[in-house]
């Protein structure tokens, strides 16, 4: 089999859409048309090829993703169908991590809904290429222009018709590449081959019209797929992503090989490379190696890279992970937001009840079962009732385990406002590990980011390595509630290790404390979630609809009239929502029909009173300490998590910063990740190119040519062994200055040029009198496509950032090029930049100091002036009248302009 296909183009193809759209149908009908299948199953009639479960024909919607294999000429389609209700949507999400293309289903008849643009965000993330396909175009009332219209409007302007290949077709696919564009306007066509590259980049969105359920449309859609895809590449080396787990009497690990081959008995591990210190490794040898079609399976000896198996022999992987070669994906976008207690029959044991229902959420990790210890109760995370239903069936089937779901309550996340450095230690006898970590608040809905900016000389690598492994093992609660945390940025920036005594749980426990410490100094904020709602109700029932949802503390468009009924599109919180549905029927009389979808997390209005009702006290919480231990006398101590600053072995750079610039606490920085920026070769590339074009050819260190960049956290300068220097250098950061200066500040608000300007008079009259040289930096990282441009306004240098790049991060690699040779100072009062620009050396002058030192000149110019006037030196002032040396000189100093 495996020989067959390898000239073959292999694809993954997963198929959407907002439930009801056909999508079950259109896969019955593409399975039927490319002869995979003999008779035309349907949804209705309970028969369908991919319904293999008895749920998801009696209820006739799809519960779990399953595939199938059809061949189209020299293209082999391993197609996923995944659940459309938004109920089964996690189901759906981890299916997409795996996909080659997606086929997007939309009803002609509903045209784009709230689940559709859910759908489509999620496939912007997972950078899929889609394929459209307009299903129901035999009801009345469809219309292709008009859908066409909407589909720009609310997906991308990149859809176009492939259903009808004429001249003004080509036109419209030219204007979607200006390299294409070109070439159809001088040779009046475009080449076929080069359109499966535009879909494959995301440029075209390729669009089809028919009725699934009567085979209308499907061939030319199926040859419109075979023809305008590409096959991908794949490395030679082993990698797989798994992305979902079942059971059929023995565990079921699904994967695609994303690198080299699987084979049957082929040894494979969790270890990746550099992970040392990881625990919990586990090496398991595949045993079966399955090609599911259906519900039936064929074995096979090998998957070769790009095929989806399912394999048996592995106990310990889970959605998500990445095997061999490849990495784990990231948290999914979609996430329960409902949390229901289940309730056991009276002679279940709940402790056994809970090891088996760990299976079903090894199968769907959404479900996110809770064991409440004081309590004794078992609690799922869901996302809706009919999941319910779903798990109610299911654990009865699996089991005989006759469950009930209490009352729901809203999953609750936590986030924080302000900038803190967070501080773990853990040293009872013979352990050891300390960790200092900085907690940013980022923008909703972009979860936990991880990273480091501690130097390998405080804490070695493989250290550094297991303290982020550690921070992403683990779901964090906040200190408001016990929910979990989002929507931050946390940075390792310094941390200790022993030699002897220290073990990789240390780190652990110290990187655990060191969270829930930072999460106790910053000011938290409770989060709800919102859901994105669209609303068709009659008419005359507007005013109660709107009433309704500014009851519930809720935002609506403009609502949309046509005919007898109006649209009304918005948010509201989940809490006040989700049983919304059944208000609308009644006072409805069943007309109107009302469509959720989770739009993502926002601040609490009711923060106060949530708090109180759950009644969470971190102190309590023995499993998520806030404190620290240390190690006195050969035996260990418990330190308060408001006290640990006194103990701690690493100083704070963090307050040192705050002490220097006490209102920034109350600021947001960032701390840039090593690995988030360019390579070492590649930065010194850049930097060599400014500094030659600005100041000729210049010798540096070898140290700096030979070493990667490190970037060094320590609350004290280091001090190097400097060469007496030539030059003296002032950085200066152009807009942070501005903004600090009252006077620069006012003006840039009316005008942010004659801001530069003044602010660039300024300093040539300093550069004039102190002879450094200073460069005056000005961030124009947001302008698109701007490069690095350098230019001299009289005798500074002035710089103007390229796209994508701070001021910050331009001084820091200048400081880095130059601060070994010559005598460097930085004027800024950004405080995580001081704190950088210290650890490679330089000197430092805030905003007010700059003003006072260029005060302190223009007086000494003054007094030079005056005392030269005295003198009765043969100088151009003598001439001139007193009042008119007045006048020049506040000129000169950028007081007044010449009239």
């Amino acid at each position: 089999m495996e020989r067959g296909m390898r000239g073959m183009k292999n694809l993954v193809v997963g198929i959407l859409a907002h439930v009801d759209a056909g999508k079950t149908t259109l896969s019955e009908s593409m399975l039927y048309l490319s002869g995979s299948i003999r008779k035309l199953g349907r949804v209705d009639h309970q028969d369908a090829f991919l319904d293999t479960y008895d749920l998801e024909r009696s209820r006739g919607i799809t519960i779990f993703s399953k595939q199938a294999v059809f061949s189209l000429k020299d293209c082999r389609i391993t197609l996923l169908d995944t659940p459309g209700h938004v109920d089964f949507c996690a189901e759906m999400e981890r299916t997409l991590q795996v996909l080659d293309y997606a086929i997007l289903v939309i009803s002609g008849a509903d045209g784009v809904q709230g689940h559709t643009q859910t759908l489509w965000r999620l496939l912007q993330r997972y950078k899929i290429p889609v394929f459209l396909f307009v299903n129901k175009m035999d009801q009345d009332g469809t219309d292709r222009e008009k859908l066409m219209e909407e589909l720009k409007r609310k997906l991308d302007e990149g859809c176009v018709d492939f259903s009808q290949e004429t001249e003004e077709w080509m036109e419209e696919l030219a204007m979607c590449d200006e390299r294409l564009l070109e070439e159809y306007l001088e040779n009046g066509r475009l080449p076929v081959k080069e359109i499966p590259g535009l879909v494959k980049n995301r440029q075209v969105f390729p669009c089809y019209f028919g009725s699934a359920l009567k085979l209308d449309g499907v061939r030319e859609f199926l040859e419109g797929l075979e023809k305008y895809t590409a096959a991908s590449s794949y490395p030679e080396v082993f990698g797989a992503k798994v992305y979902k787990i079942a059971r059929d009497g023995s565990r079921l690990t699904y994967l695609k090989v994303t690198g080299g081959c699987l084979r049957v008995k082929m040894p494979l591990t969790n270890r990746k490379e550099g992970q040392e210190h990881s625990e919990q490794r586990w090496e398991e040898k595949v045993d079966q190696i399955r090609i599911y079609s259906g519900a039936k399976y064929e074995t096979v000896p090998e998957a070769c890279a790009g095929m989806v198996c399912a394999v048996t022999g592995l106990n310990h992987t889970y959605p998500g992970q990445g095997l061999g070669a490849e990495v784990d994906s990231g948290p999914p976008m979609l996430q329960s937001v409902l949390n229901y207690q289940i309730i056991l029959p009276p002679d279940c044991d709940p402790y056994q009840t809970l090891g088996k229902l760990r299976e079903l959420e090894e199968e769907d990790p959404q479900l996110h079962l809770v064991w409440n210890e004081k309590l004794g109760e078992i609690h799922a995370q869901v996302m809706g009732r009919v999941q319910i239903e779903i798990l109610k069936s299911l654990i009865w089937d699996r089991y005989k385990i006759p469950v009930e779901f209490g009352v729901g309550n809203i999953v609750y996340k936590e986030t924080i406002e302000n900038t803190v450095e967070g501080v773990g230690h853990f040293e009872p006898l013979r352990h050891y590990a300390e960790v200092h970590l900085l907690l940013e608040p980022q923008e909703r809905g972009s979860g936990l980011v991880f990273s480091t900016s501690c130097s390998e000389d405080e804490l070695d690598r493989n250290w550094q390595r297991l303290v982020l492994t550690h921070l992403a093992e683990k779901e964090h609660l906040g200190v408001l509630t016990g929910s979990p945390v989002t929507d931050m940025k946390i940075t390792l920036i310094g941390g200790r290790a022993h030699a002897k005594h220290t073990e990789g749980g240390d780190f652990r426990q110290a990187t655990y404390r060191a969270v829930r410490q930072g999460l106790r100094k910053a000011k938290s904020v409770l989060l709800e979630p919102y859901y994105e709602f669209r609303l068709e109700i009659p008419t005359e029932n507007v005013g109660r609809a709107l009433s309704d949802i500014q009851r519930m503390n809720g935002s609506f468009q403009p609502p949309v009239t046509e005919e007898d009924m109006t649209l009304l599109t918005g948010e509201a919180p989940v809490s006040a929502m989700r049983d919304y549905q059944t208000e609308v029927v009644s006072y409805t009389k069943g007309r109107g029909r009302l469509f959720c979808a989770l739009s993502g997390y926002q601040p609490c209005q009711e923060q106060d009173e949530i708090v109180g009702e759950i009644g969470y006290d971190p102190e309590s919480d023995l499993e998520n300490p806030t404190s620290s231990v240390f190690c006195a006398h050969g035996a260990g101590f418990v330190v308060p998590w408001n006290q640990v600053e006194e103990y701690m072995h690493v100083e704070s750079i963090w307050e040192e910063a705050k002490q220097e610039r006490p209102d920034v606490a109350a600021q947001v920085y960032s701390v840039p990740a090593y690995e988030d920026r360019k390579s070492f070769e590649q930065e010194e590339k850049e930097l060599r190119e400014i500094f030659e074009r600005t100041y000729g050819s210049a010798k540096r260190p070898k140290e700096v040519l030979s070493g990667r960049v490190t970037r060094t956290y320590s609350e004290r300068p280091i001090r190097r062994h400097r060469m007496v220097p030539e030059k003296e250098y002032l950085l200066v950061d152009g807009y942070n200055i501005i903004f600090a200066w009252e006077d620069l500040k006012e003006l840039a608000e009316v005008n942010i040029d004659g801001a530069r300007t003044k602010l660039m008079d300024i300093l040539c009259n300093y550069q004039g009198y102190k002879k450094c040289v200073l460069i005056l930096v000005f961030d124009a990282y947001k302008v698109e496509g701007h490069e690095c441009e350098v230019t001299d306004y009289h005798n500074i240098h002035v710089v103007y950032t390229k796209e994508a790049e701070t001021a910050d991060q331009y001084i820091e690699k200048v400081v880095h090029e130059i601060g070994r040779k010559y005598q460097v100072t930085v004027a800024t009062s950004d405080g995580l930049e001081q704190v950088i620009i210290r650890g490679q050396g330089a000197s430092l002058l805030s905003a007010r100091e700059l003003r006072e030192e260029i005060s302190l000149v223009n007086e000494q110019i003054r007094q030079e002036c005056d005392q030269r006037r005295q003198r009765g030196k043969n100088y151009l002032f003598d001439h001139l009248s007193e009042e008119l040396v007045d006048y020049m000189e506040e000129v000169r100093l950028g007081k007044k302009e010449i009239e």
